[in-house]
């Protein structure tokens, strides 16, 4: 199957009444339900005038609704652009004419910043409700009778642009990624082989289905593998009702940011569940995960923890570690490539062996063909036949791949590189950091020094003293923090993502007579 929509019409068809997607506490819908509601949804979208290679703007919380206006707008040839529902009338402004949306599509109650920046830049909007399950969506442009309008006839290829979404943008202003059909169903595919996934998985998204985290190893591979999937009721993970949800819909693994299952297991020590369901595995992707946490979860649930390594780029998987049944997972790694060709290169495209650092490159079926409008970044980003990611990285002996940092983030202190990863998994390893992030500041005798930011588990009393001990023990001198700022949160982005930039500047502002560092592009 060489389009998304395809996969899932023969999904519809092989499993018509399997539980597809269920809402928790309000609707179970099946597979061919589902594929019914995706073409009642295109046939609406046709009638509002919603035309082939059209960009459409969905900005939602994690709901049905969302979930079938996605697979109806690509189902209908235009391109679906997710947006985060937290971003300033200013972000919506920027996201929407990069984009060049022209339509914005929101829940039936809408979302003010969106909707001020839409009117602003003239793109009309319109709601999306879902009443009853029988009915339909009711989308508020549509005519009542749109039986004049079906998408039936309409045909979708391996090229047709689906998914646009942009980078996080660790160094830059956020770059545009086009994703096609064929990149989708790629994707899909490689992430249903890796974990086995079939009709008979089960998982509660966490995460939100505006990032290719959320929306492909989530979403979109539950489907393709005729799996089902539950949304919270609250539109977004709460760690309250998470395993009473994964128990009540049978859940057989689920996918999330370190972040999220820190939250997961910080609850698990404070409040435990009287039971946990038997998961297959845990994946954990998008940060590195430390090895401490990745063995107190694994302690906990009693589940494998797989980490996995991927970008929007590559449309979410690029590296995976395997099932316990496939070979080990290694903590500290991010396993063996799925689905892609991958070299480790370094400045002249020159393949690295085992053991050595370069960066990690990338082609196959899922990588984008090229930013968005941006020559200059394509140019840098496919050098030597290869999609260039920005992460150093090596392979050990194994063909494990084992990440370093980004290119921009390692730490330069005079002349001997830091990882920040590094740095931050030994951290970890202490009993009273519930969290640590490190990252490089400008220095007048090394050109860059080391510091991090320390979040001390509730009641620990930990200081500075007491974390700069620690370091000294199990680093080399030249990667111990130079300084060390105990504090109860950190900036983070809206997936969740940690940037070292962003932290770099928020800690270093608190100290006035420091030289806050300039980050050009």
């Amino acid at each position: 199957m060489e389009t998304l929509t395809g996969l899932l019409k023969h999904i519809a068809d092989k499993f018509p009444d399997r539980r597809a997607i269920s809402v928790s506490g309000k609707f179970d819908i099946t597979h061919a339900r589902l594929n019914h509601l995706i073409e009642h949804a295109a046939s609406s979208l046709v009638a509002s005038g919603v035309k082939p290679g059209d960009v459409v703007a969905l900005t939602f919380p994690n709901t049905i609704e969302y979930v079938i206006m996605f697979l109806a707008v690509i189902r209908v040839k235009a391109t679906a652009a997710p947006l985060n529902q937290a971003y300033t009338a200013d972000e919506f402004e920027f996201y929407l004419s990069d984009s060049e949306s022209t339509l914005l599509l929101t829940a039936k109650e809408g979302i003010e910043a969106a909707e001020i920046a839409a009117s602003k830049i003239g793109i009309p909007h319109a709601t999306a409700t879902l009443n009853d399950v029988e009915s339909g969506i009711k989308l508020s442009t549509a005519s009542e009778s749109n039986s004049d309008f079906s998408a039936l006839k309409i045909v979708n290829e391996p090229s047709d642009v689906a998914l646009f979404l942009h980078t996080s943008g660790t160094t830059s202003r956020p770059k545009g990624v086009p994703l096609t059909q064929l990149n989708l169903a790629s994707s899909v595919n490689n992430i249903k082989s890796i974990y086995k996934l079939t009709e008979s998985d089960s998982t509660v998204i966490v995460l939100p289905l505006f990032h290719v985290h959320g929306l492909l190893a989530g979403l979109l591979s539950s489907f393709g593998a005729g799996a089902s999937v539950t949304l919270p009721s609250a539109g977004r993970f709460s760690a309250s009702t998470f395993w009473s949800d994964m128990i009540k819909y049978n859940a057989t693994w689920y996918t999330a940011v370190p972040t999220i299952h820190q939250i997961i297991l910080d609850r698990h020590l404070s409040k435990p569940e009287p039971k946990y369901p038997k998961l297959r595995f845990i994946r954990s992707c998008s940060a590195s995960l430390a090895p401490s946490i990745l063995a107190r979860l694994e302690e906990a649930f009693h589940a494998p923890v797989l980490e996995a390594y991927a970008m929007t780029e590559a449309t979410h998987l690029m590296s995976s570690n395997p099932l316990p049944e496939d070979g080990p997972h290694i903590p500290g790694s991010v396993g063996k490539p799925v689905g892609q060709e991958m070299a480790i290169l370094d400045e002249n495209g020159v393949e690295q062996k085992a053991g050595e650092n370069g960066e990690v490159c990338i082609r196959g079926p899922n990588v984008t063909s090229g930013y968005k409008n941006n020559p200059e970044a394509n140019k840098s980003a496919f050098l030597f036949g290869w999609f260039h990611t920005g992460d150093i990285g090596y392979f050990d002996s194994d063909g494990y791949l084992h990440l370093v940092g980004r290119i921009k983030e390692l730490v330069n202190r005079g002349g001997e590189k830091i990882s920040p990863i590094e740095v931050d998994a030994v951290l970890l390893s202490h009993p009273d950091v519930a969290q640590a992030v490190c990252f490089g500041v400008p220095d007048d005798k090394y050109g860059e020094e080391i510091n991090c930011a320390v979040i001390p588990r509730d009641g620990s009393g930990l200081d500075e003293e007491e974390v700069l001990r620690f370091c000294k023990k199990n680093l080399a001198a030249f990667k111990v923090p130079k300084k060390v700022f105990i504090t109860d949160s950190v900036p983070k982005t809206a997936t969740g993502k940690i940037q070292r930039r962003i932290v770099a500047e928020h800690f270093l502002t608190r100290i006035s007579t420091a030289k806050v560092p300039k980050f050009g592009a």
